[in-house]
């Protein structure tokens, strides 16, 4: 018996979707900030997991920046790849995921399956052809598409196709560096139907299945910087974006996904202590997007679009040779849209003001040790439309390397998905995601690898004077094998 939880495996008919025309699903603000946010880089000259990884165990990260032997020499009937092919390789992985929808086991039944992954990679770096003349230090691009096949579940088969493009150049006082990072994801149309109260679910589990329907996200960041032997002024943009493809219904417990997007642009100033540690002070202006339903799908027009402008203390730089971070922190004023006969905005202020902080930082504590550190706290909009919320991320690896070629990863992450800054009744919520994931990766060569990978997530309920609290928990594990074979 097909689960509650398990969306149709087919587009449905035109007939069921005539009232959800594509053309009314496109961002209607983001096609102009785009072209704003590239103005504002042309005038100056040149971002989800957070979220929990829906589909796959995650694969055990190669250590770098650890002391290491080279691996030893590769099949001789490989042929040596240029310098401007950065990457060349062929992955494939076997998954065993125990909770592909992360539901609490109380109401519709946890389902698992077999998931094998394949992962080719190609990239190419063209600087190198353009001679040591030439100020690009990185024009590279890359393309790796996911394959992603459910033995169990065919209806959450996936492929995400990833671009990558990194371009860095220097010229006299002045570097540049634009990254972008687009994923097109062509997964099933229709998103699950929860039933009862599995409806009352955590936003760890309505996020799993999520990323595996069809949609584009794209992350962008930009920076100019012009440097000074005590300071230097560093004009930013960025833009983080998700456009939800899935159909729109009217059926109770279909689950309704709303695009989103987040896109700024700003000034850092530096004022460096010493050469390699700076104190930088920043102002950020941008503007948050959630898509408003159809009256048909949400009579009250809800929605929590925003502008915001940030102001941010930071400290950045690499004080010691073992140790690399960056964090900046700060208020967030916030301004909402008023109440209006076409929309509803369901937050208790609407000029409020909020904290920013953001955080990564690096340390080779020995030559075999590593750890490295991810923070961020902001206001953000939800997936499933009309909440604003407070979503946490505080992340911990450790990477050790047990032999020349056999390294041990090991990561803890705490999420938070905080929704109390509403003012609806579906706001009385606070969502935890608690995850661990260990893994191994054995370098046979410098041609072939192995590894190995488990990871457990345990989504936990703040909320105890919620309706049907335990619904909204979870646990979750996976496990994983895999090999790249690389040029």
């Amino acid at each position: 018996m097909k689960s509650k939880t398990n969306g149709a495996s087919k587009r449905p008919a035109a007939a069921a979707r005539k009232h959800y025309p594509a053309a009314s699903r496109r961002l209607p603000r983001v096609e102009p900030l785009l072209l704003g946010a590239s103005l504002l880089a042309l005038a100056q000259h040149a971002d989800a997991q957070a979220v929990l990884a829906a589909t796959n165990a995650p694969a055990a990260t190669p250590v770098s920046g650890l002391a290491t032997n080279p691996p030893p020499a590769g099949f001789s009937f490989l042929p040596q790849k240029p310098a401007w092919l950065t990457d060349l390789s062929f992955g494939i992985k076997e998954t065993y995921d125990d909770n592909l929808f992360n539901v609490s086991g109380l109401g519709a039944k946890e389902q698992g399956s077999w998931i094998t992954t394949i992962s080719p990679v190609v990239g190419f770096n063209f600087a190198p052809l353009l001679g040591q003349a030439s100020p690009f230090q990185a024009l590279a691009f890359g393309y790796s598409p996911e394959v992603n096949i459910f033995h169990e579940q065919p209806s959450e088969n996936y492929t995400a196709n990833r671009l990558a493009q990194t371009i860095k150049a220097g010229a006299g006082d002045f570097t540049v560096s634009l990254e972008n990072g687009f994923n097109y994801i062509d997964g099933n149309h229709v998103a699950p139907t929860y039933s009862g109260l599995d409806s009352n679910r955590s936003a760890y589990a309505t996020g799993a299945p999520r990323e595996r329907r069809e949609q584009i996200q794209d992350r962008s960041k930009f920076s100019l910087t012009y440097d000074q032997p005590q300071w230097f002024l560093r004009p930013v943009a960025s833009l983080l974006l998700y456009d939800l493809m899935t159909d729109l219904h009217t059926t109770s417990g279909y689950q309704n996904y709303a695009s989103r997007y987040d896109v700024n642009g700003g000034l850092d100033f530096g004022y460096k202590l010493t050469p390699g540690l700076a104190v930088t002070l920043g102002y950020r202006y941008g503007h948050q997007y959630q898509e408003q339903f159809s009256s048909v799908i949400d009579p009250t027009h809800t929605s929590s679009p925003s502008d915001y402008q940030r102001v941010l203390l930071g400290l950045e730089g690499s004080p010691w040779k073992w140790l690399t971070f960056s964090v900046q922190g700060g208020p967030d004023f916030r301004n909402y849209e008023a109440d209006s006969a076409d929309h509803t905005t369901p937050v208790r202020d609407l000029n409020p003001i909020t904290y920013y902080g953001e955080a990564t930082a690096t340390a080779t504590i020995t030559a075999k040790d590593q750890l490295s550190l991810r923070y961020k706290d902001w206001r953000w909009v939800s997936s499933t439309g009309k909440l604003p919320l407070t979503e946490s991320l505080y992340e911990l690896t450790y990477r050790r390397k047990l032999l020349d070629h056999l390294s041990f990863d090991l990561t803890g992450r705490i999420q938070s998905s905080d929704y109390t800054c509403g003012d609806a009744s579906s706001s009385d919520r606070d969502d935890w995601l608690y995850s661990v994931s260990p893994g191994i990766t054995w370098t046979v060569n410098r041609n072939l690898s192995f590894n190995a990978a488990y990871s457990v997530d345990l989504g936990r309920n703040q909320e105890d004077n919620i309706t049907d609290a335990g619904y909204r928990e979870f646990d979750h594990q996976m496990v994983s094998v895999g090999m790249q074979l690389k040029l």
